[in-house]
């Protein structure tokens, strides 16, 4: 970032064309590497060439903002955008909800999810998918299911993320048997569980002391080419040592 902060003055001392992209892509290497007072620095310096920032500078910063936690001054630079006539995309409204979500500020979500249906932008997966995963995380699984459940009149498809999303939920909220209907209309629908799927419910299954049902869900994940990942191991591992668990399971899983 030196050495391209050094290229883009050295174009400004020569006089040379700068324009909003080459600004862009050095804010947006400042983001990435969590440099955003660097990032913001740029930005400002764009009004002293006469340079307007477009939708995708502002985006690229207000999510360097989010990702450093500085949600405020994202907000306000999502506030300061369309002021100056700048209007924000769905990606641009995807970065706020979801630093949103993350930082259990679900109330604001909602109300920018409402702003969005309002301004009749086409929300897609990944914008349902964040705020089932800030609902699910806040325990509010009704409301979960409810956005969960209105999704395919909505003519959108849940992925395999929002599923694993759903079924996390489920199975944090002990309800197990929602999880596992989950993960067979998984495959009913076309949308085949990974990895991930399988170990969040096996672990959901061994915490509340259903063995039998995890072993039989071990077996049909092994089938299925996926093995059990860290957090699952210890689990299994732990019961095991305690008679609790078939022995049986463990040449099994050393297939895996």
């Amino acid at each position: 970032m030196d050495e391209a902060r050094q290229v883009f003055d050295l174009m400004i001392s020569k006089g040379s064309m700068v324009d909003v992209q080459s600004c862009s892509i050095l804010i947006n290497g400042y983001c990435k590497g969590k440099k955003i007072d660097q990032a913001n620095k740029i930005f400002k310096e764009m009004r002293r060439m006469e340079l307007v920032p477009n939708t995708v500078t502002y985006t690229t910063l207000i999510d360097g903002f989010c990702k450093v936690g500085r949600i405020k001054e994202a907000e306000k630079l999502f506030s300061h955008m369309q002021g100056c006539g700048q209007y924000p995309s769905v990606q641009t409204y995807a970065v706020l909800l979801d630093a949103l979500c993350s930082n259990q500020q679900l109330h604001k979500a909602i109300e920018l999810l409402r702003e969005m249906k309002d301004k009749k932008l086409e929300l897609d997966i990944v914008v349902y998918t964040t705020i089932i995963e800030g609902l699910c995380k806040a325990g509010k699984m009704d409301s979960a299911v409810e956005v969960f459940s209105g999704l395919s009149s909505k003519g959108v498809q849940p992925n395999v993320r929002t599923y694993n999303i759903m079924i996390h939920g489920f199975c944090k909220g002990g309800l197990l048997s929602e999880a596992e209907k989950l993960l067979r209309e998984m495959g009913e629908k076309g949308c085949s569980p990974d990895g991930w799927t399988y170990n969040i419910i096996i672990r959901g299954l061994l915490n509340n002391k259903k063995a039998s049902m995890a072993m039989r869900l071990i077996q049909e994940m092994v089938e299925s080419g996926f093995s059990a990942d860290a957090s699952s191991m210890e689990l299994i591992v732990g019961l095991l040592s305690k008679d609790i668990v078939d022995p049986a399971l463990l040449p099994l899983l050393k297939d895996s």
